[in-house]
């Protein structure tokens, strides 16, 4: 389980802490550049990557003056570097380049919000660097959760979770050290399809599915929380990030996203975090930590939202949450596995290649077809994952 440190003195005050921002061009990675230009003395910036938006990232880069930038996409290398050489800032490219610059000197904290396995990697770096994480990247624990945290524990680098249910869990354990919890409660908007039945979804687009509710998020994380594949992962998390057992996490379908999550404590008494839907307050209090920043964000009033409602996921009809259960109750390689199914099938999703329900169809499948392994090495994780990507494919062509 996470406990409160003195995280506020592995860092020059003076100077502002030092971040990294893996995958600064997408919706986490903007908002924290968002919280970072609101409070300039406490943060300076030392690395941005960025996949394949060069402009944004060029731009970005100009602002904030890191020591250095990456970008994954290597057919805009040099774009890059013509447009950063005149401003003294390094400018790398590839995977390798983004997994190697968490290790820079001056950098106190990376921000992993890479979207899916491709997180993996620089975590592991940035650990091993004694880097502190936070950790927007779910992926990174649903696939290697034990292996993260052991070597977390091992380095005495602290991972912080961005997300926000994990936020509010995190919030919710402050001062709880020595009280054994009971549950962890999860909250899930229900995304844009709930109530619906399968009869109902078999025909819906990929529009309609990128049309949440409540939070303005990536493509991926939008699918996925439309299937609750989100919610499943987001279990799978918690199970590590909070050292519990998966029987011991329940979810809940809160559609209109105010409490952020629950922890129910053994006396039966249940503490929660709530506010709007803003990502940037959990962003904050991570990059932060242990400290409050004051913002100017919208607050939260109850008198406006009078009727806060919660009913039970249906797991029937939204499969994905239930093998994300059972893949973490079968251990070992399940996780991964599953993982890198979901990766390439909301993939497909996205380029129309598949039906919204045949993704669930796609994440079994690979299941049952890769080989387990009890209890997988960090190189071996890499080898289930492509050949979990080569059996969804196999799938995914059936369609």
């Amino acid at each position: 389980m996470i406990e409160k440190v003195p995280f506020s003195e592995t860092f020059d005050p003076g100077q502002g802490r030092g971040i990294a921002i893996l995958g600064s061009t997408g919706s986490i990675g903007t908002q924290a550049l968002d919280v970072v230009r609101a409070h300039p003395n406490r943060f300076r910036i030392e690395v941005l990557t960025a996949g394949r938006n060069a402009d944004l990232l060029i731009q970005q880069a100009i602002e904030f003056k890191p020591n250095a930038v990456a970008i994954a996409d290597q057919s805009q290398s040099q774009k890059v570097r013509d447009a950063l050489w005149e401003h003294n800032i390094k400018a790398y490219s590839g995977p390798d380049a983004i997994a190697q610059l968490v290790e820079t000197e001056g950098v106190d904290i990376v921000l992993t919000a890479l979207v899916g396995f491709a997180g993996l990697q620089p975590t592991m770096n940035a650990i091993a660097a004694g880097k502190h994480i936070a950790l927007a990247n779910k992926e990174t624990l649903v696939v290697a959760g034990e292996i993260v945290m052991r070597a977390a524990r091992e380095k005495g680098v602290d991972i912080l979770p961005v997300d926000s249910e994990h936020s509010a869990i995190f919030q919710c354990l402050a001062g709880e050290k020595h009280n054994p919890i009971e549950k962890l409660i999860l909250t899930a908007s229900g995304g844009p399809f709930r109530g619906r039945d399968r009869i109902s979804l078999a025909g819906v687009t990929k529009a309609q599915a990128l049309k949440h509710p409540n939070w303005d998020m990536g493509a991926k994380i939008t699918i996925d929380s439309a299937s609750l594949m989100n919610k499943g992962l987001e279990v799978i998390e918690a199970r590590w990030l909070f050292d519990v057992k998966a029987s011991d996490i329940d979810v809940i379908v809160h559609p209109q996203s105010i409490v952020h999550s629950c922890v129910q404590f053994e006396d039966g008494s249940i503490k929660a975090q709530l506010g709007l839907p803003d990502m940037k307050l959990p962003i904050q209090y991570a990059l932060g930590y242990p400290a409050r920043m004051k913002n100017d964000f919208p607050r939260f009033h109850f008198a406006a939202y009078p009727n806060l409602t919660f009913e039970e996921p249906d797991k029937s009809t939204f499969r994905n949450l239930q093998l994300a259960y059972d893949a973490l109750d079968a251990g070992g390689s399940a996780p991964c596995v599953l993982n890198a199914a979901n990766e390439m099938a909301v993939a497909a999703f996205l380029r129309d290649e598949l039906a919204f329900l045949e993704m669930s169809d796609v994440l079994e499948y690979t299941l049952n077809s890769v080989s387990p392994i009890g209890n997988p090495g960090l190189n071996q994780l890499f080898e289930l994952d492509r050949a979990a990507r080569a059996a969804a494919t196999e799938r995914i062509k059936q369609s």
